[in-house]
């Protein structure tokens, strides 16, 4: 058996998209998109799809997938990980965002590569914000790190932000890509925390409970190109790369 699991979670009730795991991209829900994604990387045994619904649970069942039913009162992604991780016989978890059909699975290996060798360390990819992204957008969480590349910060605000506006100002905004490496006992101590931190609250962005409780966060380089699905607008845009990668 495998050291390492993938766990997807997949929420149906999304306040800015609801349905969204279910949402068609050409022809092909999305949850089923990534976890054929998580299959390139790991075996399908080794792969669990966490949710609290009975659709998104039938649709995985029917195309051969493991489905674990994780219970409503899960506040985010990471702490429906954390529940399904329970019974679950690994060292290592690879969470894989449900609303990334595009991530690529060089970069899922990658997550993995980087859990192992920095076991002390919860992993997260990042990327660059595409030029045919708007920086400004809430949707896009951006982030800063140190020379190690650490996570420092994230944000849904702009960051770095510079005093002045300059002519030459800064143009290389890192983003985050939901892909993140845990150990059970870093989930453990996400989850039991029993409530959103302060600054995850006002950010909206989970991966600030780590850093608020004192745990190192290492992100790692991903390929350029990933779009996540937020809201309903995002679709036509996802499927517009899904046919440029031919996926």
């Amino acid at each position: 058996m495998s050291d390492t699991c993938i766990i997807i979670p997949a929420r149906f009730k999304s306040s800015r998209f609801p349905g969204k795991p279910l949402v068609k991209l050409l022809n092909k829900s999305m949850i089923l998109r990534v976890a054929e994604l998580a299959c390139k990387t790991m075996k399908k045994e080794d792969i669990y799809i966490a949710t609290d619904d009975d659709k998104i649970e039938r649709e995985i069942i029917d195309n051969g997938f493991q489905c674990i039913k994780t219970l409503q009162k899960a506040i985010t992604g990471t702490d429906r990980v954390a529940l399904a991780s329970e019974n679950l016989n690994y060292k290592f978890f690879i969470n894989i965002q449900g609303d990334e059909p595009l991530v690529d699975p060089k970069d899922i290996q990658k997550c993995i590569n980087y859990k192992k060798k920095f076991p002390h360390y919860v992993i997260n990819g990042y990327c660059y914000v595409g030029k045919n992204e708007k920086v400004i957008s809430r949707n896009i969480p951006k982030l800063v790190t140190d020379k190690n590349d650490n996570l420092l910060y994230i944000s849904r605000a702009i960051i770095p932000a510079q005093k002045e506006n300059k002519s030459n100002h800064f143009k290389n905004f890192k983003k985050q890509v939901c892909i993140y490496g845990f150990t059970k006992n870093e989930l453990r101590k996400f989850h039991s925390y029993g409530r959103k931190t302060n600054l995850e609250e006002m950010e909206d962005i989970e991966i600030l409970r780590f850093l608020e409780l004192g745990m190192k966060v290492k992100m790692f380089k991903c390929k350029e190109g990933s779009l996540a699905v937020d809201v309903p607008s995002d679709v036509k845009k996802v499927e517009k790369e899904l046919l440029k990668k031919n996926i």
